[in-house]
């Protein structure tokens, strides 16, 4: 209602003026002519409204359509749309026909340098494009009386949309216009600019773009592997805690190591794409995950079964056996905790295992003993010729503590012994179980023996236990190469370290400490001469074939006792057990 008082109004005011202006022209048209012209004058004051009427129309039309077209644009959020989009969006002037001739779009953007503001343009004309295509589609303005003028208006301001325009126009020296061209940059064309910059650049800026470009895809490659690399030891560090098996963490360790070997410091090194290089990297991770994957699937796999209803019963059955065992059990343990406190405590710490010089690699927890020295080449070269005098020099490196550690070097042998001869023992305990194990996977037996059987309620002599052995490291510089070799303790090489220590000594502590070893061959011989009998209780291993049988010092060492035939005798491990260290 308020808009159709409105045109009301507008059409009686337009009205009034009209026939103001017409009488006013009529006046002056009398005045002009004599009572013989008043025909004439009449003919011109129609001509004269038509003609003010039509103005008024087609202003107070314009005035609408304008008003419409600002509401919509209003609507669409497009009020300065005119200010965007024009037909041309830049004009250049040149001075010769040669010129106008050969500007093209390359020699525009090469010129203004503005390659990155026509794509801006061009950016916003599609959004503009867009937002005005979707709302002719159909709109709440359709049924206004001027929604076709408007509606051509905004085809024509997509029309304006599809390009990015520049008039290119001759201008003589004299100002005259000689002629133009238009240049017309699409969304197409953009494309094709970008894919190949070298359109826009001297030979210069594009030798150094292509070495730029080389530069960051060698090092997108080198990161990819190192990518790769960084997955393999972010799942070896998650995974070794929970192996259940547990000498798979050395071999994950030592998998670790080859990846950081032939991996870290060889990708930098490499310098071509095309390189045959990438790819025996690529196949050695591959391999390194590969196995990886599999030591952890197997593991998983095992733990599984150790979960399993079917475990559970099979240890229930076996209680009978265990209980049996207990006091062995209990007594094997105590001889493996007593090589240990013999030996030393060994404890295994975590450390960071060669992180690159180029801080590309993630740091992996390597599992190392107390027993590994890290040494400089030289000194690696000497350990390897003179293994047990450089085990002195940096494991035993306090000569105040050489009797000590001699005696516990001397026990070391026996206690090995030992445990050499239970594992014999422990071996034929299990095929006690083989009634009770008929069910068992195959990959458990094969994969986790002894871990089977511990669960069980097994004792079982870990082989850690019985391979004591110190090992030398040399690392080269930036952690490019490794090597390394270890030293058994075995029974030769005990003894050569106790002569050694001993040689360290003065003349009048070498007289104290000048006794013979427990060795295999002096142990077989006591044990032969008691006749594979216990001289304290009697037993025998014709009663107990699986007897475990020590020889034992009557003076007992740390009472002065010396390691000679008179002063040995044979006990069964219960009548040792009960006995130690006491003078009986």
């Amino acid at each position: 209602m308020n808009r159709n008082s409105s045109k009301n109004s507008i059409i009686v005011k337009m009205i009034t003026a009209i026939f103001v202006c017409g009488f006013a022209l009529f006046q002056n048209i009398v005045n002009c002519f004599n009572n013989n012209g008043v025909k004439l004058g009449m003919v011109v004051f129609v001509i004269m409204i038509v003609i003010v009427i039509s103005i008024a129309v087609y202003s107070y039309i314009s005035q609408e359509r304008r008003k419409l077209l600002e509401e919509i644009l209003e609507y669409l959020d497009l009020a300065d749309v005119e200010y965007v989009l024009s037909y041309y969006d830049d004009k250049i002037i040149v001075k010769s026909r040669q010129t106008l001739n050969n500007y093209d779009d390359i020699k525009y953007l090469k010129e203004n340098d503005c390659f990155n503001k026509v794509k801006s343009v061009l950016r916003l004309k599609k959004q503009i494009n867009k937002v005005i295509t979707l709302f002719l589609e159909g709109n709440e303005f359709e049924q206004r009386s001027q929604y076709n003028y408007v509606k051509n208006m905004l085809l024509k301001y997509i029309s304006y949309s599809d390009a990015y325009r520049v008039l290119v126009s001759y201008i003589s020296s004299a100002g005259n216009n000689l002629g133009n061209n238009i240049i017309e940059i699409d969304d197409s064309r953009i494309r094709e600019i970008d894919r190949h910059p070298e359109y826009l650049m001297t030979k210069s800026e594009y030798n150094k773009l292509l070495k730029q470009q080389t530069k960051e895809e060698l090092e997108n490659k080198k990161h990819s592997l190192y990518d790769q690399v960084n997955s393999i030891i972010e799942f070896a560090n998650e995974s070794k805690d929970s192996l259940i098996i547990k000498n798979r963490t050395g071999m994950l360790d030592e998998l670790i190591q080859q990846l950081f070997d032939r991996t870290v410091n060889s990708i930098q090194k490499i310098k071509q794409l095309d390189s045959d290089e990438w790819n025996m990297i690529q196949k050695f991770i591959a391999n390194i995950n590969n196995q990886i994957q599999k030591i952890v699937k197997d593991d998983n796999k095992i733990k599984k079964y150790y979960e399993s209803k079917e475990f559970q019963e099979i240890k229930e059955t076996c209680n009978s056996l265990n209980l049996s065992r207990k006091e062995f059990n209990e007594y094997i343990e105590e001889k493996a905790q007593s090589i240990s406190n013999l030996f030393g405590t060994r404890v295994i710490r975590n450390e960071t295992l060669n992180e690159d010089i180029y801080n590309y690699v993630r740091a992996y927890k390597k599992s190392i003993t107390p027993f590994t020295a890290e040494v400089s080449s030289s000194v690696f070269a000497s350990a390897e010729n003179n293994p047990i005098d450089y085990i002195i020099k940096f494991f035993y490196p306090n000569r105040n503590q050489y009797k000590e550690q001699i005696q516990k070097l001397k026990v070391l042998i026996e206690e090995l012994e030992t445990l050499k001869e239970a594992k014999v023992i422990i071996d034929n305990y299990k095929k006690d179980y083989d009634k009770y194990i008929q069910g068992v996977p195959k990959y458990v037996l094969e994969n986790d023996e002894n871990g089977f059987y511990n669960r069980l309620g097994l004792a079982i002599i870990d082989e850690a236990v019985l391979n004591v052995e110190y090992k030398f490291v040399y690392t080269s510089g930036g952690g490019m190469a490794q090597r390394s070799f270890t030293i058994p303790m075995n029974e030769e090489n005990i003894i050569e370290l106790i002569n050694r220590l001993e040689n360290k000594l003065t003349l009048k502590e070498q007289t104290k400490e000048q006794r013979a070893l427990m060795t295999v061959k002096l142990r077989m011989h006591i044990k032969e001469r008691d006749n594979f009998t216990c001289c304290q209780c009697g037993n025998s291993i014709k009663k107990e074939p699986n007897l475990l049988l020590e020889v034992d010092h009557i003076i007992p060492i740390v009472k002065g006792g010396l390691t000679k035939e008179d002063n040995l005798q044979t006990l069964c491990w219960k009548c040792n057990r009960s006995k130690g260290a006491k003078l009986v």
